[in-house]
């Protein structure tokens, strides 16, 4: 195994060995921050070197323990896995910052926690692994480890209450991966593989009418953990509940993992010629539904909660075209979506921390009171709304050209896409006249001081303005790379449309490997036992996989 193999182990084995090592040291407070802070700093630069590397030379394969796939667990970091990671380590990075600094203002500087940081790095590891996987089983495994550390997350430090509210969450959670695991089982059952790259060419081997119902299934396993309509309603009920650091890595990861495990099962195990009719109409009702849930709001997480539905619409429209400009632009639209909307539930603590109260009604003049904090919730505003020249304006462009050449049902749906904007727009430019507009406030008493969800304090650490601060810098840039990276994201989605380059590289990993690795022997055992760019089998002579 080369470097580079080992280096696609790391987003996943990192976090939790720094999660254990957060449980050796969990009376030392400071000891846990740096392992947090240190451990997603080198999986953001792993994930960087991966990215690089999928795009100049194609997907990294490690398989594990040396047994080739499909027999053993492979872990594949292509464009879209790798450029999923990067961002979303990222997000995760700037999350944790603004979680220290809200605990040391709250708790003092020395006080530690023996389930807040190892979880936290734990429900890391899931993510990456999520991104990581080539099989459906350890993608169910990923799954599961995320929900067991949000189930933690969701109910730390919080009132009776909305422990019952938040009860919903891990009730639907269960049941999705009850469905879940039935499904890989049917899979298995029908397949005899759950490697991704292998059930692509055996699918094909399956009656129509099999693989519609099995394709069906994982669609609405996915659907729950995207929060699709009509499969939604957990999710404005439960993340509200949750700290912001909580609330925000909830929103701008766990909802992206369930569309990329749908984009990814989709592209590859399920493709299509046509536009997918079914994916279409659901994707204008999730845009629909989600706005105007939204506009109805008072409670300020709870309007976030609906605009993040809806935005998970845009990214099902892009899918449902079933092109790979359709791909792309829903890559595009998940890197930015998943910034911005952890930033906006960032910058909602903020809020709530100065004014005592989630009611929009109830707040106002932050403008005068607190100008920074106008900024910092006006720029991620304006570009969820997608207006020029910011990112989401550069993501729903793709979108809609992707739409406009793909036929009359998808121009249909695209016309949702402008409205579904223009709603957003709405609700946001509302909570901005009512909440930074009029005449200030004074602070609410908080009525509950033990739990960490509304303090009141009128002020908050600074930690807590650098974490949102670089969301929101974060956000900017997107927007001035938006040329390199709408590149990666074409790229991204010819390979999903495509799926040869993916299966070649699991499958066939000497016939896969980049030109000057492989190419310098005509012998495919030589090759495999030469160049270590994709892992052969143990004896090393190998043998031509058939799918």
């Amino acid at each position: 195994m080369t470097l580079l193999q080992a280096l696609v182990a790391f987003p996943v084995l990192l976090p939790m060995l720094g999660a254990a090592a957060s449980v050796i040291v969990g009376r030392r407070a400071s000891l846990q921050r740096v392992i947090g802070v240190v451990t997603l700093a080198i999986v953001c630069v792993v994930a960087g070197i991966l990215l690089v590397a999928a795009d100049r030379h194609g997907p990294v394969v490690a398989e594990l323990g040396g047994w080739p796939a499909p027999m053993g667990i492979a872990l594949v970091a292509d464009r879209m896995s790798a450029l999923l990671l990067l961002i979303s380590t990222l997000v995760t990075l700037a999350v944790l910052v603004y979680a220290i600094d809200q605990r040391i203002s709250d708790y003092g500087r020395e006080t530690a926690s023996t389930t807040f940081h190892p979880i936290f790095l734990l429900l890391s590891t899931g993510v990456s692994l999520a991104y990581l996987t080539g099989d459906l089983f350890t993608l169910f495994v990923a799954f599961e480890i995320m929900l067991a550390s949000s189930y933690v997350l969701i109910t730390r430090r919080t009132s009776a209450s909305r422990i019952r509210s938040g009860m919903t969450y891990v009730i639907v959670s269960l049941t999705s991966s009850l469905l879940f695991l039935t499904a890989v089982g049917f899979v298995y059952a029908a397949t005899g593989t759950v490697n991704l790259a292998d059930l692509a060419g055996r699918m094909e081997l399956l009656p129509d009418g099999l693989q519609t119902v099995l394709a069906l299934v994982l669609v609405v396993v996915f659907g729950i953990k995207a929060a699709i309509v009509p499969l939604h309603f957990w999710l404005p009920d439960s993340y509200p509940n949750a700290p912001a650091p909580v609330t925000a890595l909830f929103a701008g990861l766990l909802t992206k993992v369930g569309i990329y495990a749908l984009l990814r099962t989709q592209t590859l195990v399920f493709p299509q010629d046509d536009p997918s009719m079914l994916l279409l109409v659901i994707a204008a009702l999730t845009m629909v539904v989600g706005a105007l849930g939204a506009i109805a709001q008072d409670d300020l997480n709870r309007l976030l909660s609906f605009l993040l539905v809806s935005h998970i619409g845009f990214m099902l429209f892009g899918m449902a075209v079933w092109t790979p400009e359709g791909i792309a632009g829903t890559a595009l639209y998940v890197v930015h979506h998943i910034t911005v909307q952890a930033t906006l539930f960032l910058v909602s603590g903020l809020i709530t921390r100065r004014t005592g109260t989630v009611s929009i009604s109830q707040m106002g003049g932050l403008a005068q009171t607190a100008p920074h904090l106008a900024v910092l919730f006006a720029i991620p505003a304006i570009t969820l709304a997608g207006l020029p020249p910011t990112s989401g304006f550069v993501a729903k462009l793709a979108l809609l050209q992707a739409g406009a050449g793909a036929g009359l049902a998808s121009e249909i749906v695209a016309a949702f896409v402008v409205v579904a904007s223009l709603l957003t727009l709405y609700a946001v430019a509302r909570v901005w006249v009512r909440v930074f507009w009029g005449t200030p406030k004074e602070p609410l008493v908080d009525n509950d001081p033990n739990d960490e969800l509304v303090v009141g304090t009128a002020r908050s650490a600074r930690g807590m303005y650098v974490g949102a601060s670089s969301l929101v810098v974060v956000s900017i840039v997107i927007a001035l790379f938006a040329g390199p990276l709408s590149g990666i994201t074409a790229r991204a989605g010819e390979d999903l449309h495509g799926r040869e380059t993916y299966r070649s590289a699991v499958l066939d990993p000497v016939a896969g490997a980049p030109e000057g690795d492989a190419g310098d022997t005509g012998d495919t055992g030589d090759a495999a036992g030469d160049t270590g760019t994709a892992l052969a089998d143990p004896a090393g002579d190998g043998p031509e996989v058939t799918p």
